[in-house]
């Protein structure tokens, strides 16, 4: 009897893995921090003009009153002059 020997060859397999990673957490982060100082920084802006406001008003204010005083003064100073 012949006797058979049978060679196989098997082709080598590779796996190869690619890991990827994404930058997008690192821009998102970045994003995140730009939106944050950009409402800080609003904040005071708005804060500042608010006061600016206020100080405008209140000197506008104590004009007002000054004006007042120096009206009824006047009256004063007329009735003085015709009670002489």
């Amino acid at each position: 009897m012949a006797d058979y020997q049978v060679e196989q060859e098997r082709p080598a397999t590779t796996t190869t893995v690619i890991e990827r990673r994404s930058g997008g957490g690192g821009m998102t982060l970045a994003i995140l921090l730009l939106v944050v100082v950009v409402a800080v920084a609003a904040f005071f802006l708005i804060s500042s003009e608010t006061s600016k406001d206020n100080a405008v008003s209140s000197a506008a204010s104590q004009v007002g009153e000054a004006a007042s005083s120096v009206g009824d003064a006047a009256q004063d100073a007329a009735g003085a002059v015709k009670d002489q």
